[in-house]
């Protein structure tokens, strides 16, 4: 079944949003959470992906309050620069009220069973994490998500099965981030890590510079089984 757009009201205004659907017409619900590109084609490719194997997936236009519709690549300098222009007037904790209005959203699709998690990449990294955290999700993934290391004062809140994946040579989290992040959420019997060694940022975006396929399967093999485990 072929995505669309659709769009979600919220108390702050309308935003846009991508969805996929199943084909057999029902299953959990998954929350596609975008990098700093918008609701581009890498994310769209996700949200199909997750729809092939079962899920609801619903991509939220989390910029729609600075720029609504952005869709960048990371193919030129030009949409790097206004990736990073994004990023830096992008409100987290109005973003995650965005999410959190997007998992409503889901519950209530018909054919969904109830039951939505939450997966985010780089930005969206970021994301997921403070997802587990502030949201009703019922199981969320972050990938190489940046800076989590200044939030851990909201690890005591996550209650929900988190699984995070960490790229041992993310050049936008060093060494000692990555310490903290481990450190700070190993007593939390809630969360999972997993560190791929020798891989670089966005080593799971299918096309871009440091893509490694192998360690990308392993890592979406490794989120595909959390969430049979956590949404059926």
């Amino acid at each position: 079944m072929a995505g669309k757009d659709i769009t979600i009201t919220t108390p702050d205004g309308t935003f846009g949003a991508y969805l996929a659907a199943p084909t057999a017409g029902k299953g959990p619900g998954i929350v596609v959470i975008q990098e700093i590109f918008g609701v581009n084609g890498f994310v769209r490719a996700v949200a199909d992906g997750f729809a092939a194997r079962g899920h609801f997936a619903l991509a939220p236009d989390l910029f729609w309050r600075i720029e609504p519709n952005v869709q960048l690549t990371d193919k030129t300098n030009e949409d790097w620069k206004r990736a990073f222009d994004l990023m830096g007037r992008f409100n987290a904790d109005l973003g995650v009220k965005d999410i959190q209005a997007t998992i409503a959203r889901l519950r209530n699709e018909p054919g969904a069973n109830g039951k939505v998690g939450a997966v985010g990449y780089c930005l969206g990294g970021l994301l997921a994490y403070l997802t587990a955290a502030r949201t009703d999700a019922d199981a969320t993934v972050g990938y190489y998500g940046v800076n989590i290391q200044t939030m851990l004062g909201e690890a005591a809140n996550i209650r929900n099965p988190l699984m995070l994946h960490i790229a041992e040579k993310d050049e936008y989290v060093p060494p000692e981030a990555q310490k903290q992040i481990i450190d700070g959420l190993k007593g939390n019997p809630h969360v999972t890590i997993h560190t791929y060694p020798g891989m670089n940022h966005a080593f799971a975006r299918v096309g871009g510079q440091h893509y490694d396929q192998a360690n990308a399967e392993l890592a979406n093999g490794r989120t595909s089984t959390f969430f049979r485990q956590h949404l059926s």
